[in-house]
């Protein structure tokens, strides 16, 4: 049973970069924050070490609900040999899953239902979770773009008008990006940018939970 539980825990933090990248909202929040820091024109700032650091904060701050229903039914269960271990990889795979099958478009689901070759379910309990993952993986970067695009929108549009007023003004040596970077990043102080990010970034994850 040792040896066991020593392999189980082993397997499970070499597998867990891949988990949190893949069962959780981490993809999201990460790829939105790299569209941001795009759209400013920031090469270095904020560190990207930063933003991931915020990112799994944000991530288990989101997720605890589901970390908690995992530990509760499927992990001290188990450790309390309450329950059999083929149970316990069930209680805690499912809040998991639940989770993912919230955020996970109809599309994306049917995509990988299909290439698996099995035939069209009856319920979504006879989906295996090896499809739910890649589609639930796909569907978040779906959105995450669809977010980052509307991040680009008003960055994109000062750029151009300033890009255009330069011009219009015989300034052609002068770079657009060395008079619209303290602009936009003036802007995004003034409009508390922030908490508006994060704000709707929770508000969309916690909306489809």
């Amino acid at each position: 049973m040792l040896t066991l539980q020593i392999v189980g825990v082993i397997t499970v933090l070499t597998l867990a970069p891949s988990i949190l990248v893949m069962m959780t909202c981490f993809t999201r929040i990460i790829v939105v924050f790299h569209f941001l820091k795009q759209a400013l024109g920031t090469t270095s700032q904020p560190p990207n070490q930063l933003l991931t650091s915020l990112a799994l904060f944000l991530t288990f701050f989101i997720m605890q609900p589901v970390l908690n229903e995992a530990n509760n039914k499927g992990i001290q269960p188990y450790l309390k040999e309450e329950i059999t271990q083929d149970e316990a990889i069930t209680n805690v795979v499912k809040p998991f899953r639940e989770f993912m099958l919230r955020q996970t478009r109809q599309e994306d689901l049917g995509l990988f239902i299909r290439l698996s070759g099995a035939g069209k379910p009856n319920d979504i309990n006879e989906v295996s979770t090896w499809a739910v993952i890649p589609a639930y993986s796909i569907s978040e970067l779906k959105t995450a773009f669809q977010i980052g695009f509307l991040i680009f929108i008003p960055f994109l549009v000062l750029d151009m008008i300033i890009a255009s007023t330069l011009m219009s003004l015989g300034m052609f040596l002068l770079p657009p990006q060395l008079i619209s970077l303290p602009i936009k990043v003036l802007l995004f102080i003034l409009v508390d940018g922030w908490n508006l990010i994060i704000e709707s970034l929770m508000k969309s994850i916690m909306k489809g939970s």
